[in-house]
C-alpha cells in the first residue's frame, strides 16, 4: 500500500554524507524536514507510516545511496504474546512504578541521562548532550508526546531511584518510542526491553495496533534486538510487510 506524506505543507532537505554509526565502514544520509505547529500530530503521523523517525520538531529518514540496511520496523502489538523470557522480564520489574507524565526535562532524568551515555554509548553522539539540549529533545515538540518514568519502591524518605524513562509519542494507530534511557548499573533487570515490553502491554490495555521501534538495521550488534519482538512489520517499497 502506498504511503501518503503530506508533502505539501513541508519542505524536505538533504543531510550532507556522514560515517554510518551502525555499519563499519559505511557512510550514512538522510532526508529530513520540520514538522508544522499547525498540524504537527497528524504530519507526524503520516510520516511515521512512511517510516520517518521524528528528533524534536524534526522528521527524518534514511536516503543512502549504496545501502537500504536500515529499516522501519513496529511490533503488532494486539497479536504480540509474551514468551517465557520476556514474561520473566516483566516479573523482575513488578516492583517499579510506573508514571506518565508529561514532556517536561527533570535535572533526574537528564542526570539519568548522561549516565546512560556514557556507559552505554561512549564517544556517540549524544555524549556531549547538554542540559539546553535535553530540554529541547523532550519539550521541543507540536505533537503527542510523553514520558514514562520508571522508579523503585517508594521509601518512608520519599519516591525511589529513578531507573528509567521513556520518551514517546501517542500516534493514531500505535504508540511511537522515540528514546528510551535507563540506569546502567541494573543489568540484571533488562530495563531496556522491559520498556519495550511495557509499551507492548499499554498499546495493548488501549487497543493500539502497534508499538514502533523505529530503525532495524540488520548486522549491527546496536540494533539486533529489535528482531526478538515478533511478530513484527518491516517497511517495505511497497508498504509493511509482516514478519514473524
Amino acid at each position: 500500500m502506498t504511503q501518503h506524506v503530506p508533502t505539501r505543507q513541508l519542505r524536505f532537505f538533504m543531510t550532507a554524507v556522514a560515517p554510518c554509526p551502525y555499519l563499519p565502514g559505511m557512510t550514512e544520509r538522510k532526508v529530513f524536514a520540520n514538522l508544522p505547529f499547525s498540524d504537527g500530530a497528524h504530519v507526524n503521523d503520516e510520516l511515521t507510516h512512511a517510516g520517518f523517525r521524528r528528533s524534536q520538531n524534526i522528521a527524518y529518514r534514511p536516503a543512502c545511496e549504496t545501502c537500504d540496511a536500515c529499516v522501519s520496523v513496529r511490533i503488532l502489538a494486539h497479536e504480540f504474546r509474551f514468551s517465557r523470557g520476556q514474561r520473566k522480564a516483566l516479573a523482575r520489574n513488578d516492583d517499579l512504578s510506573r508514571d506518565l507524565v508529561e514532556a517536561e526535562a527533570t535535572q533526574e532524568q537528564f542526570a539519568l541521562l548522561k549516565r546512560y551515555l556514557a556507559h552505554r554509548h561512549p564517544g556517540g553522539g549524544m555524549t556531549d548532550m547538554t542540559w539546553g539540549d535535553y530540554m529541547a529533545m523532550v519539550e521541543d515538540t507540536a505533537v503527542r508526546t510523553h514520558l514514562i518514568e520508571y522508579r523503585l519502591p517508594s521509601t518512608d524518605e520519599g519516591p525511589g531511584d529513578l531507573v528509567a524513562v521513556t520518551l514517546a509519542d501517542l500516534l493514531s494507530d500505535g504508540l511511537s518510542m522515540v528514546y528510551s534511557f535507563y540506569d546502567p548499573d541494573l543489568v540484571k533487570r533488562s530495563l531496556g526491553v522491559f520498556a519495550i515490553l511495557d509499551h507492548v502491554r499499554q498499546a495493548q490495555a488501549v487497543r493500539l495496533p502497534y508499538v514502533y521501534l523505529g530503525y532495524w538495521v540488520q548486522g549491527s550488534p546496536k540494533m539486533d534486538y529489535k528482531a526478538r519482538f515478533r511478530p513484527m512489520e518491516v517497511l517495505k517499497p511497497l508498504g509493511w510487510t509482516r514478519v514473524d
